[in-house]
């Protein structure tokens, strides 16, 4: 019995005295400096004459939110409106968190840019995959040939051109895309 209370004494002191250093630690002004605030090397910039700020926008930054200004500007250049505008900036949250990756992953090796285009010919050639304008206007090319795709649901026409496996993916992206596209004047 003497045993038991005794671990059970050594165990309360070890919960408590890590407690007790978390909290000094939480509340250490030395640590709290010691990570930077998001954004914070991000620098606010102008693309295709929109403003885009250094953010943070639904978690993006800057160089992010700049990639969204230049799919905003291929969607107007389409003329797919705000509605497409959004889906394609929901489409390449989901695909690359706005960032034009010269990577795949294990479905797409071969897949490049903010919209992971594969390389099957049908998106062009990897300089046109990785610039962020020619992809997006490919991409809403792609879009703009849907039959009745202003009547799908954001996730059904992203699908729909992307061909992912799963047709629900990009749903848990338009909130962000909404807020995005809100930001940056679409």
């Amino acid at each position: 019995m003497r045993k038991a209370v005794v671990a059970l004494l050594v165990a309360t002191l070890v919960v408590a005295g890590g407690l007790f250093a978390a909290s000094r630690l939480v509340a250490s002004p030395a640590v709290v400096a010691a990570v930077p605030p998001p954004c914070a090397d991000a620098t606010a910039t102008t693309v295709a004459s929109r403003a885009v700020p250094k953010g943070p926008v639904a978690g993006f930054c800057a160089p992010e939110l700049a990639m969204a200004a230049t799919i905003l500007q291929a969607a107007r250049d389409q003329g797919v409106g705000q509605y497409g505008e959004t889906i394609g900036v929901m489409t390449a949250i989901g695909e690359s968190g706005l960032r034009n990756l010269d990577y795949g992953d294990a479905a797409g090796p071969d897949s490049r840019g903010l919209f992971q285009q594969r390389d099957n010919g049908a998106w062009g050639t990897l300089a046109d995959r990785m610039d962020p304008y020619t992809a997006a206007t490919n991409f809403f090319r792609k879009l703009a040939r849907l039959p009745g795709w202003q009547s799908m649901t954001p996730t059904e026409a992203a699908h729909a051109v992307q061909v992912n496996a799963d047709p629900g993916y990009y749903a848990q992206y338009w909130g962000d895309a909404q807020t995005v596209v809100a930001a940056l004047g679409g």
